[in-house]
């Protein structure tokens, strides 16, 4: 393809998206960072940015061409694209957008970075360094390029009619209940820790993460049009209408309004509105919106009441807030606003939700239980937790030798 007749203005857009999307795991890793003791905070953040580095490799290796080159059962690509093999700069990805084959291996390589890094908010101050890099590899390897290839490379969920526009099977439901299985086999902490240590630095994840939001929702339409308007608006109706039901549940409960209860919910819509931003109205993005902050302030309330130890709420946010997202979906897509979408439920399409229904609940059932036996496995060939004297001391001293604070 020659390289003139790239659509210019599309090409632009996405590296900006891409760009986005890459400062979300920065984001992110403020955002948990600040929510740990101080004891614990660059191991978190460590965390998130390996996997920047990791992620790449693993992306540019395999990782690509397992997502979305050929076909094996529906389940999984071939390794035709291994190395990005036969992908030139002149050559254009296959859509109507008109941009570089490049740029959308670059896009999607930032979702993979951040999917993974979403997990370890759950055993946050507990899990080993070694154990995690294994963990890293190992999930997206069997977890997160196989629902990709389903989902959005041409297998068996997206030839079966499942729609998820940025990814909340693909990234927000299996991260969340891969977080949920993490939970219960590492245990809970052995050592009370009085956070979050430094609400400045949660409320600048947060800012990070909303921000680059609108390239994780708005770019993954691949191109401008009015549905990158959609996507983008709904965005941000559905975070701050979640942020406003959060806090005020809180501040009703608590007698106080929580800054903390703020951000959380915020992040909660975000991760609500995801699969649906491209197929929703803005009238259905406030109720989303709404619902995401009833139903995952309720879901993190019953964490605690279970005393699941789930550190920084990644299944209670993130894992339901994906799960009703496609519910959601199923729902309250209508082709009235996206012509390429479909009609859910309350448009009079039964079908459409029902696929919606098992297509999530399968992916959220196959993380869960192979999450929890990869755990199993991985502490056979090294210990997953610190012992109970190194999460006193603290895991940046003991694992990195390094401190946030003097």
């Amino acid at each position: 393809m020659d390289i003139s007749s790239f659509n210019t203005g599309n090409t632009g857009f996405m590296l900006l998206a891409t760009s986005l999307v890459m400062l979300m795991t920065p984001g992110l890793a403020f955002f948990y960072g600040g929510l740990v003791g101080r004891k614990n905070v660059l191991s978190i953040m460590m965390q998130s940015f390996v996997s920047m580095g990791i992620t790449t490799v693993l992306w540019v290796t395999v990782g690509y061409s397992l997502c979305f080159s050929g076909d094996v059962g529906g389940i999984i690509g071939n390794l035709d694209m291994a190395f990005l093999r036969g992908i030139t700069p002149e050559q254009a990805y296959s859509g109507d957008g008109r941009i570089p084959h490049l740029v959308f291996v670059a896009y999607q390589m930032m979702f993979a970075i951040i999917t993974p890094a979403l997990i370890t908010g759950a055993f946050a101050n507990r899990i080993r360094f070694t154990a995690y890099l294994i963990f890293l590899v190992v999930w997206q390897l069997f977890v997160y390029f196989p629902f990709v290839h389903m989902v959005w490379g041409g297998g068996m969920l997206q030839k079966w009619g499942v729609l998820d526009f940025a990814g909340g099977i693909v990234v927000h439901a299996i991260a969340g209940m891969a977080a949920l299985a993490s939970v219960f086999y590492v245990g809970k902490r052995q050592v009370d820790e009085h956070g979050p240590h430094s609400i400045p630095l949660v409320a600048l994840g947060t800012g990070l993460l909303w921000f680059g939001w609108y390239g994780f929702n708005a770019g993954s339409e691949l191109k401008v049009d009015s549905i990158t308007a959609l996507a983008f608006v709904n965005t941000d109706i559905a975070a701050s209408f979640a942020a406003m039901t959060w806090l005020v549940i809180e501040w009703t409960l608590k007698k106080k309004p929580k800054f903390v209860g703020l951000l959380t919910g915020a992040v909660a819509g975000l991760a609500t509105i995801t699969p649906a931003a491209g197929f929703v109205t803005p009238t259905s993005a406030i109720l989303i919106g709404v619902v995401a902050g009833i139903i995952c302030y309720a879901a993190v309330a019953l964490k605690n009441k279970l005393k699941w130890d789930d550190a920084l709420d990644v299944w209670g946010v993130h894992g339901v807030g994906g799960i009703i997202g496609v519910i959601m979906l199923g729902l309250l897509a209508t082709k009235g606003v996206n012509s390429g979408g479909a009609n859910g439920l309350f448009y009079g399409n039964p079908v459409f939700f029902g696929k919606q229904m098992a297509a999530v609940v399968g992916a959220s059932i196959y993380a869960f239980a192979f999450t929890y036996i990869m755990l199993i496995i991985i502490n056979k060939l090294t210990p997953v937790r610190v012992k109970k004297e190194e999460e006193e001391e603290g895991v940046d001293e003991v694992l990195h030798g390094e401190n946030a604070y003097l």
